[in-house]
C-alpha cells in the first residue's frame, strides 16, 4: 500500500520509517537536502526551478543530495527532523508555508543550516531568500499592454497571499506604465494550498477573463497556471508564464515568462554551504541581482518586436538604476 493512501497517523509513521532507512552521512561528508512545496518537483514552475538548481549543484560537484516531495502539511517537520538526524549539512525548504517547520526544527538542530525560499525565519542558522517579484511582473505587464489589441489584460493568481499580490501589483503597474487607461482583470484561485494545483480552475478563470475582452493573461499560480496557458492557446490569445521560463509550453501563444531564479537561490545555498561562505539572515534578489527577469528566447521571439524589446529593456535598466520605482505590496 502506498503511504499516501494510509490514514494520517499511519502516513507519518510510514514516513518516519522510510526516512530512517536513509544512510547516515559519513564524518566529514557534505550532504545537502531539499524539501519541495505542494505541487511536486515536476510542476513546471516554482518547485521544478528549485529542482534544477539542486541538479546543477550535483552535476558540477558530483555531490548527491536528498530530496522530498510533501503531500500533506504534517510531513514538513517530520522530514526536516529526519534529514537533520541523518547528518544533512543544509536543508533548503521551498515555499513560505514551510516557515513554521523550519523555525521549529532549526531551533532543535542549531548546527544544521536552513535556507527557506519565499519565507522569513529569524534564527542564527536560517537564511531567508525572498525575491522582488514585482519587478519582473512590472516588465511582463508592460509587454502585455504593448501586445494587447483590446486594452484589456488579465491576471490569475494561485493562493490569495501577499506574495501573489506582489505579482499582481507589479503587473498592473507595468501595464499602466504603458497605457494608463488599460483595464486589468484579476482573480485568485483560492485561499488554501490546493489553489496551486488546479489547472481546471485556472482554465475556467482564464476563459472568463477572455470572455470579458482580455487578450493577454499572466498567471502566478504554480501548476494551476498550466490550465491558464492551455486556455490561452485554445482561445488564440496570449498567456504569460511564471517562475520558470514557460515559453516552450505553447510556442507562439506564450508572450513571455516572469522568471524567478529559484534555481539560482538553491544552487547558491548548496554551494555556499559547501564552500563555507553561506550566511544566515535575509537575502533579497531582484533585477539587479539577476534574481528575477523576463524571458526572451526562440519560442517567443516572433511575438516580441524590436520596439517592444527596447522599451522593456529600457524600463529594466531604469528600475535597476532607481529611475523607475515599482510599487511594493503592503499587506493590509
Amino acid at each position: 500500500m502506498h503511504p499516501a493512501s494510509l490514514p494520517a497517523p499511519a502516513r507519518l509513521a510510514a514516513l518516519t520509517a522510510m526516512l530512517a532507512l536513509l544512510p547516515l552521512a559519513a564524518a566529514g561528508d557534505f550532504l545537502p537536502a531539499i524539501v519541495y512545496d505542494f505541487g511536486g518537483k515536476f510542476d513546471r514552475s516554482f518547485n521544478q526551478s528549485a529542482s534544477e538548481g539542486a541538479e546543477r549543484f550535483k552535476k558540477e560537484t558530483g555531490i548527491a543530495f536528498r530530496e522530498f516531495e510533501i503531500t500533506n502539511a504534517a510531513q514538513r517537520e517530520q522530514v526536516m527532523t529526519q534529514f537533520a538526524r541523518r547528518g544533512v549539512a543544509i536543508i533548503v525548504a521551498v515555499g513560505f508555508t514551510q516557515a513554521s517547520a523550519v523555525e521549529k526544527v532549526a531551533k532543535e538542530f542549531p548546527a544544521v543550516k536552513f535556507t527557506i525560499i519565499d519565507g522569513t525565519v529569524d534564527l542564527p542558522n536560517v537564511q531567508s531568500v525572498n525575491f522582488r517579484e514585482q519587478e519582473s511582473s512590472f516588465l511582463c505587464g508592460m509587454l502585455a499592454a504593448l501586445a494587447s489589441k483590446t486594452g484589456r489584460v488579465g491576471f490569475v493568481g494561485g493562493m490569495d497571499i501577499p506574495l501573489i499580490r506582489k505579482f499582481a501589483l507589479g503587473y498592473r503597474a507595468g501595464a499602466q506604465y504603458v497605457n494608463p487607461g488599460i483595464e486589468v482583470f484579476e482573480n485568485m484561485t483560492g485561499t488554501t494550498p490546493a489553489a496551486w494545483g488546479d489547472p481546471t480552475k485556472g482554465a475556467e478563470l482564464a476563459r472568463s477573463q477572455f470572455g470579458r475582452g482580455a487578450d493577454v493573461i499572466f498567471h502566478a499560480a504554480g501548476a494551476t497556471g498550466i490550465g491558464v496557458m492551455q486556455a490561452a492557446r485554445d482561445e488564440g490569445r496570449f498567456s504569460i508564464g511564471c517562475d520558470s521560463n514557460q515559453n516552450y509550453l505553447h510556442p507562439g501563444s506564450v508572450l513571455t515568462s516572469a522568471v524567478k531564479r529559484v534555481d539560482v537561490a538553491v544552487y547558491r545555498a548548496f554551494m555556499d554551504a559547501k564552500n563555507g561562505t553561506w550566511q544566515a539572515g535575509p537575502l533579497f534578489l531582484g533585477l539587479a541581482e539577476n534574481g528575477v527577469d523576463w524571458a526572451l528566447d526562440e519560442h517567443n521571439r516572433p511575438l516580441v518586436t524590436p520596439e517592444m524589446e527596447q522599451r522593456v529593456n529600457q524600463a529594466r535598466a531604469d528600475i535597476i538604476s532607481g529611475k523607475v520605482k515599482v510599487p511594493e505590496y503592503r499587506a493590509p
